[in-house]
């Protein structure tokens, strides 16, 4: 057996080796990015946190286990992947003990002998082989060449895909080989147990020869599908398997979600005041401006494609894939690698084909993404949610976007209005402020409007919003809920004037600098009118107030209307008496649902209606579909695919509902817009209408 342990060692070596180099080019790749200390500053302030995190995420495979089928079949080939460590772990004792004493008879110390270890290595390896299966059948019943764009495989490198089930299958059959060999020599360590290891023993030669040979061929055979497979794995895309739990580790919690997260620069939240174009970094509009933790992601995605198959965009024909766009980044950087790690004095002697790869933009017709890409998100988070290993692709869409508007000034023309609006009047239309406040003439009942200090009797700050005040659809959700309020017995007031629009759709249009100036006199207002506790009924809104604002030094107790209204029903403080005899189908806005998680209240106030009957559309909660509205697409042209909320309302009109809700004004504007065209095109009925949940509560309540 020494010529087993000899040729045995030498394939390790060699294999780790190859294996060890490649990680240290992904290391230094990585880390020559910018810095990101906030990272391991929040996961060492919150160990307790992220040890049960690694433990539900990675090692319970949550994320993964929402798509059943692929995810048990991940489940058990990953779980293989542990538990199969103790096979190699044996092969490697068989390897110098039989080299050492001519015998490999090796068995782990305590554990080793023990029935139920050898029952379960098998029985993972069984279900691995049962994971393949599933995997195969998964890849040819969504096969890029059958289903094109409407495969979630589409754009993946699928020859890689394929090769990592192949070695894993020789894994797997190399395992087999090499057990059943040793039980026919009497060197395998397990009396009973190993019932596939012992099926595969009797279908083998049992000459003492042979078996001798077959053992050693089948030892190395195993160690060597192994570091192949190694070797393979840092190269491709299955080098997953070691960077997802640092993902995870590294991720935002409790998700990417909610929060877009402040620029910074050389590792530093930026200062707008003291801020140097030329020296800080803006956004990223070149890959050296990616920071380690985007990296990373690059090194995580593993194509699988569910972003993809839940994106807005992507469903409705534009060009932007969440998939693709941290491959196309990942494909970059490791094409410019080599000269990015090359040092100031080798770059020197680069040619000029060189130096525009390591100088080629990231967004531009002739960059890395395409501006139609960039501008087709719509911040919904879909992809944030489904990605199996937290890969943040809204933050890498942020600070390209960032890059464009405050560097390049590149950007729809529509959101420049927008913009010019926000600077000068305070809101995305460009209206007068005194407007805010006109809603409040037709109630029949007094709300406080605060000038300076709020009231001592008022509890809540109603935070009415751009489109509550001035919108005319979404005044009626405004008026809807100052009435409930009213009935309720709650005290509130508002800021009506001195009120300004939060700065959401700039900050998600990628113009941090506006955002931070509406954020600050917003913080100044609020805080010197002592206010503590919020409503807010725009799910933007609500939050950039509850979950951005503590960037900036405002911190509030901010809810939705929904959660205070199922809350005030919940109390008996609000009773729906009039029936409602509709069918409704409710829509989850994204800012509302996945980004804040809130999707119980608006369905359990629409439960207590009498007479209502609710259908779910196919995608809904956490698999909602977007109404085109986020990331600022509200104030831009649809000019690509089919549009977002006509796609919507045709998933709306298959539940053949008498009315959708929502609890948006977004929403309620897109939505709108939609039947109103399918009404016009005699494709829907003419009496369906879209309204807020809060509408729906008031005209139980009041019988109106």
């Amino acid at each position: 057996m020494l010529w087993v342990a000899i040729i045995g060692l030498v394939m390790t070596a060699v294999a780790v080796a190859l294996a060890g180099r490649r990680v240290l080019f992904l290391f230094r790749l990585a880390t020559s990015g910018q810095p990101a200390p906030e990272r391991i500053e929040h996961a060492k302030a919150n160990v307790g946190t992220e040890i049960k995190t690694q433990l539900v995420e990675v090692f319970g495979q949550r994320k993964l286990l929402k798509w059943t089928p692929s995810g048990t079949a991940h489940f058990f080939v990953m779980w293989a992947f542990f538990i199969l460590a103790s096979v190699y772990l044996e092969a490697y004792g068989a390897l110098i003990k039989g080299a050492i004493t001519g015998t490999p008879d090796f068995h782990i110390p305590i554990i080793g002998t023990w029935p139920v270890l050898g029952f379960l290595q098998d029985f993972i390896a069984v279900a691995c082989l049962l994971g393949l299966v599933a995997f195969t059948a998964i890849r040819l019943k969504n096969s890029p060449k059958k289903l094109g764009r409407d495969s979630r495989f589409a754009g993946s490198h699928l020859g890689g895909a394929w090769l990592t089930l192949f070695m894993i299958f020789n894994v797997v059959w190399t395992l087999f080989l090499a057990r059943g060999a040793a039980i026919n020599t009497g060197n395998f360590p397990y009396k009973s147990g190993a019932f596939a290891s012992e099926a595969v023993a009797k279908i083998l030669p049992s000459g003492e020869t042979a078996g001798e040979v077959l053992e050693g061929a089948g030892l190395l055979l195993h160690i060597g599908v192994m570091l192949v497979f190694l070797v393979l794995v840092v190269n491709s895309k299955h080098l997953h398997i070691f960077t997802a739990p640092l993902n995870v580790l590294f991720s935002r919690r409790p998700d990417g979600l909610g929060a877009a997260q402040p620029m910074r620069s050389n590792g530093k939240e930026l200062d707008f005041e003291e801020a140097d174009p030329e020296v800080d970094v803006f956004g990223r509009g070149k890959i050296t401006d990616t920071t380690w933790k985007g990296f990373l992601d690059f090194y995580t995605c593993t194509e699988c494609g569910r972003c993809q198959s839940q994106c807005p965009a992507w469903n409705t024909g534009k060009p932007l894939s969440p998939k693709m766009l941290i491959l196309d980044q990942r494909d970059h950087a490791l094409a410019a690698a080599p000269y990015l790690l090359a040092g100031e004095e080798a770059r020197a002697g680069f040619g000029e084909d060189v130096l525009a790869l390591l100088d080629k933009p990231l967004v531009a017709e002739d960059g890395v993404i395409h501006p139609d890409v960039l501008w087709s998100c719509t911040n919904c988070g879909a992809c944030v949610e489904q990605c199996p290993v937290d890969i943040e692709h809204i933050d890498h869409i942020l600070d390209m976007r960032r890059y464009q508007v405050m560097i390049e000034s590149s950007f729809p023309s529509e959101a420049g209005v927008m913009l010019k609006n926000l600077e000068n009047k305070g809101n995305p239309w460009g209206m007068s402020e005194m407007k805010r406040a006109e809603w409040i003439e037709e109630l029949d009942f007094e709300v406080p409007i605060v000038d300076e200090k709020m009231p001592e009797d008022v509890e809540y700050l109603f935070w009415v919003g751009c489109a509550g005040a001035l919108e005319d659809r979404a005044k009626k959700t405004t008026k809807a809920v100052a009435e409930l309020l009213h009935i309720a017995g709650v005290k509130f007031g508002v800021l009506g004037p001195m009120e300004a629009c939060t700065g959401d759709p700039a900050r998600r249009l990628g113009m941090e600098f506006l955002f931070n100036m509406l954020a600050q006199q917003n913080i100044e207002t609020l805080n010197e009118a002592g206010v503590k506790k919020i409503v807010a009924t725009c799910p933007h809104c609500f939050n950039t107030l509850a979950n951005e604002y503590p960037q900036l030094g405002g911190t509030y107790e901010v809810i939705h209307h929904t959660q205070m209204l199922a809350h005030l029903v919940e109390e008996g403080k609000l009773t729906p008496i009039t029936p409602i005899e509709e069918k409704i189908t409710y829509h989850d806005p994204c800012f509302l649902g996945r980004h804040n998680k809130v999707y119980s209240q608006p369905r359990d106030i629409m439960a207590k209606v009498p007479g209502v009957q609710t259908q779910e559309m196919h995608r809904h909660k956490d698999r909602g579909f977007c109404c085109g509205a986020g990331g600022a697409r509200m104030w831009m042209e649809e000019r690509i695919g089919k549009r977002i909320n006509t796609e919507r309302v045709d998933e709306a009109l298959t539940t053949d509902p008498d009315t959708v809700s929502t609890a948006c004004p977004f929403c309620l504007v897109m939505l709108g817009d939609a039947i109103n065209e399918k009404k016009n095109a005699g494709e829907a009925k003419e009496t369906l209408e879209v309204v807020d949940v809060a509408q729906l509560l008031i005209k139980s309540i009041k019988g109106a």
